[in-house]
């Protein structure tokens, strides 16, 4: 279940990673087949009608049946439960409470500000200016969304795995509350569409660089699968939020900032194929997940990647290296679903090399010595490296890349002994 990038901070990218406990710890008795992720219905033929996208049934099966004697699977569980025991406490959150009132009039309209923009010392009335890294920390006040929007989709997330680990049915009707209040609830619904994120004072009144901030929503709709046993969320309700999740797909699409951010030439462009593709599945979209997949070769892999796996764009960055880790992992998202439709982009390359693999190689070379990267890097995160390559053993299969991930979510999410998708 993807949790990532700058909203969580949502990032997010999105990624779920693979769990580093012993292959042993699993029987084959209890670790299905590995599912097949089948179009627009996900994995719900092979996860009891949960229809997911990133969660699979071989890996959570096995990972449930060791909840309590597995060392690491048993700490990820204590910590997850407590996460939902304080979501549990705490009350719904909505876009209609923030204090800042959009350009639109209308409260129920996303507002954000960028990250990375500030006001001129001394001159309150300047436009903002750029400082490329520095997070301007009026972003995460109640005045704006990016905050709630944040905890929404982390809070669904942590009670969606909680039901499905305990069995515990307080977990799935709170999230099914969350997601009710976020998405249905006339009173409090979000309007889908972006117009008004990433706002730069003086300057915009929204950016395409704000689509960026709905990736939250990306757990969340993962989310509504594993609550799918619960009844939690009616039919009706699993189909409004369907029609909600196709209204946004429209707004990105035919938006003036949804169209420039698929124009996008680097980490926002791939966010923007991740997002829809997902989305566009959910929304029983599925001409318009294709579409994005069968252009992502060419469109992202080709244009935005070199031979030697490098990606310039990310590279230009003050935080190069977190830029290009936060690149692939919407990368890896579009792979995993190009799946779900016949297509395989794990194993793609160009004339000249390119792809995921090469892209992912060029950053492993660097594990273990990031002193050494070469590139601008305002703050060194050595476990989001970690958390990359972990999720490229379990895509390229165990032993192909170093694991590292043993803890909460990672140990709830993927498996040790997982064969790879290829």
């Amino acid at each position: 279940m993807r949790v990532v990038g700058t909203v969580l901070p949502l990032v997010l990218a999105s990624a779920a990673v693979a769990l580093s406990c012993a292959a042993a710890a699993f029987s084959p008795a209890a670790s299905p087949s590995q599912p097949v992720c089948k179009g627009e219905e996900g994995y719900s033929a092979t996860f009891g009608g949960r229809r997911t996208f990133f969660l699979k049934a071989d890996q959570l099966v096995a990972i449930k049946a060791v909840r309590d004697t597995d060392p690491v699977v048993a700490a990820a569980y204590r910590i997850l439960l407590r996460q939902a025991d304080a979501a549990l406490a705490r009350r719904p959150g909505a876009v209609t409470d923030k204090t800042t009132l959009p350009p639109s009039g209308d409260r129920h309209d996303y507002l954000s500000i960028a990250p990375y923009w500030w006001p001129v010392p001394g001159n309150p009335h300047a436009p903002y200016v750029r400082r490329d890294g520095e997070f301007n920390p009026a972003r995460d006040t109640q005045s704006y969304d990016r905050t709630a929007i944040g905890r929404m989709s982390g809070d669904v997330r942590a009670l969606a795995l909680a039901y499905y680990y305990s069995d515990d049915t307080r977990y799935a009707k709170k999230a099914a509350e969350l997601i009710r209040t976020w998405f249905l609830d006339p009173a409090t619904a979000m309007n889908p569409n972006a117009n008004f994120a990433q706002a730069v004072r003086g300057r915009e009144d929204g950016r395409a660089e704000g689509v960026l901030d709905t990736n939250a929503f990306q757990p969340v709709v993962d989310a509504i699968g594993l609550l799918a046993p619960s009844r939690a969320l009616t039919p009706e309700e699993g189909k409004a939020l369907e029609r909600w999740f196709g209204r946004y797909v429209d707004w990105m699409l035919k938006s003036r900032n949804g169209r420039a951010e698929q124009a996008a030439k680097n980490n926002h462009g791939i966010w923007f194929d991740s997002q829809i593709t997902q989305y566009a599945l959910f929304a029983r979209r599925s001409e318009v997940a294709r579409k994005v997949v069968d252009q992502f070769a060419t469109r992202r892999i080709s244009a935005q990647m070199d031979a030697d796996g490098r990606l310039p764009a990310e590279l230009a960055r003050t935080r190069s290296l977190h830029y290009s880790i936060y690149a692939l992992m919407p990368a890896y998202d579009v792979a995993e679903m190009a799946t779900c439709l016949g297509t395989d982009l794990w194993g793609h390359a160009d004339a000249k090399g390119r792809g995921l693999r090469k892209a992912t190689d060029f950053l492993a070379a660097y594990r273990g010595k990031l002193d050494k990267w070469p590139y601008k890097e305002l703050r060194l995160e050595p476990q989001e490296l970690d958390e990359l390559l972990t999720r490229a053993s379990w895509a390229w299969g165990p032993g192909s890349y170093p694991r590292k991930a043993d803890g909460y979510p990672a140990a709830l999410e993927y498996r040790a002994d997982a064969p790879p998708v290829r």
